[in-house]
């Protein structure tokens, strides 16, 4: 069987792609130059109407903008034949066919989202925003590719399966003897353990969408039920919860992840203590968040807290409870999963590393909204302070608090990528793409396949959450 060239059939338009790259380039850099040079256009005003005088900036703002048009077509054009042709477009072609099942969630939720954004708030108001558009459409990207990942929906081969003959070999190299319904080739290569680097790239991705999201919601969890009283009512309570913060961001993040994964460490059950302290902070948020919402309802109270807190508290035993170890204290009916030990540490470690920065964000937020005058109308009508800080204060901080978010995902996936690269916490063969790339790098003189696709991911990844968070504060701002 023949290997996979890049473009096969569709080899045609790798001219028009080098040409429209090169123009787009170009325009950039010219941009660039004049917007050094040149002082902004500024408005004539010529009786009662008014004109923009039109110069060089213009022009070449206007070659940018086409120019990335033009490439963004050209990349569409691989995209459809390559769906249109599979393998017969070569490696561009068969990657187009195996994320099928993304493009088509992809255009399913635009559709949806761009129909409906005028009743979606904040969300919708993302689609009047190219940055955000682009953004979003690379975070959901990965997220669908984790997400049809896990169910092998995406991925050619086992990611953890070596096949002979296949060491360090290129992209698109053919598997010696196939078998019947199996994948003929290694589309991205494979690496030093002979394992396909593409399956191992799509596996890595839901490493990243199922720990990353989460481990920042707790960490959100725990900033917010601090930093809100810590703002609110100051004094003690603020000085000495300032200090812890400012005390664990002192601490180098690094050498606690090397205390927290050493053996030593994990045997006296110290990332569990930590677990069971840190997953807690749900309860207390959403414990209280009902209760100062409905105390002077008590049957509707009483009625909320059951349906929010029994299911969190039975996720939350779940989460914490390990049989045989220190903290093997949920019946077996209510330990529904087991964390392996490696993800456990690992998520501790990233919250626990997060919570004082989001507290720190959740605090000066409420020093300066608790001086506003709705606040001081809620105060003058007598309303208990937890319930001016989750029902006034909190809704009115969910911009910046929103447009963190997206940020701090994307420095959790970068932690989290740090984390695999060093080798902590995560399995040895863990595809999560700090790993990934840490064992291509140790031949990345002589093999560049290897590294380079996860690398992409992870940067393709957390610039779209960039792009994202953008995009969230331009529409905010607009309110």
């Amino acid at each position: 069987m023949d290997p996979l060239s890049w473009t096969g059939q569709i080899a045609f338009l790798n001219p028009l792609m080098m040409l429209t790259l090169a123009a787009l380039g170009l325009s950039i850099l010219a941009w660039m130059v004049l917007s050094a040079v040149l002082p902004e256009n500024r408005a004539i005003n010529s009786g009662a109407a008014e004109m923009m005088a039109s110069g060089p900036r213009d022009w070449v703002a206007s070659a940018v903008r086409y120019a990335f048009l033009a490439v963004i077509g050209v990349v569409l054009a691989y995209l459809i034949l390559g769906l249109i042709l599979d393998t017969k477009a070569g490696i561009i072609g068969a990657l187009a066919r195996q994320f099928l099942p993304v493009w088509i969630a992809l255009v399913l939720l635009f559709a949806i989202s761009i129909n409906l954004k005028r009743k979606l708030g904040l969300y919708g108001k993302l689609f009047d925003s190219p940055i955000g558009m682009i953004g979003f459409a690379l975070v959901m990207f990965w997220v669908f590719t984790g997400f049809f990942g896990a169910f092998d929906m995406i991925i050619t081969h086992d990611p953890l399966s070596q096949l002979s003959g296949l060491k360090n070999k290129v992209p698109g190299t053919p598997l010696p003897n196939p078998e019947e319904g199996q994948f003929a080739w290694y589309l991205l290569g494979g690496d030093n353990l002979a394992r396909d680097v593409f399956s191992r790239m799509v596996k890595g991705s839901w490493e990243v969408v199922k720990i990353a999201p989460l481990a920042t919601i707790f960490a959100f969890m725990v900033g917010i039920t601090l930093g809100l009283p810590a703002g609110y009512f100051g004094g003690r309570l603020d000085t000495f919860l300032s200090f812890l913060a400012n005390l664990i961001l002192a601490f180098p993040v690094i050498l606690l992840f090397y205390l927290l994964v050493t053996p030593e460490i994990v045997a006296t059950g110290l990332p569990q203590y930590m677990a069971a302290i840190l997953f807690a902070f749900p309860l207390i948020f959403f414990g209280v968040l009902i209760n100062s919402r409905f105390h002077t309802q008590p049957q509707k109270n009483y009625l909320w807290l059951a349906v929010v807190l029994i299911p969190l508290a039975m996720l939350y035993l779940s989460l914490i409870n390990e049989k045989g170890s220190v903290l093997d204290i949920a019946p077996r009916a209510l330990d529904f999963f087991d964390i392996p030990g490696g993800i456990l540490v690992v998520f501790v470690s990233v919250v626990f590393v997060n919570s004082p920065t989001v507290f720190r964000i959740v605090r000066g937020l409420t020093l300066d909204i608790k001086t506003r005058d709705y606040v001081a109308a809620a105060q003058t009508r007598g309303e208990r302070p937890w319930y001016i800080m989750l029902w006034e204060v909190l809704p009115n901080a969910r911009g910046p608090l929103i447009v963190d978010f997206c940020l701090r995902i994307g420095y959790t996936t970068i932690l989290l990528g740090t984390l695999g690269f060093f080798g902590l916490g995560l399995p040895p063969e863990s595809p999560d793409w700090g790993s990934t790339i840490n064992e291509g790098r140790k031949l990345l003189s002589i093999y560049l396949h290897p590294a380079i696709p996860p690398a992409m991911a992870l940067l393709s990844l957390v610039l779209g959450l960039n792009l994202l968070a953008d995009g969230l504060r331009e529409e905010s701002l607009k309110d």
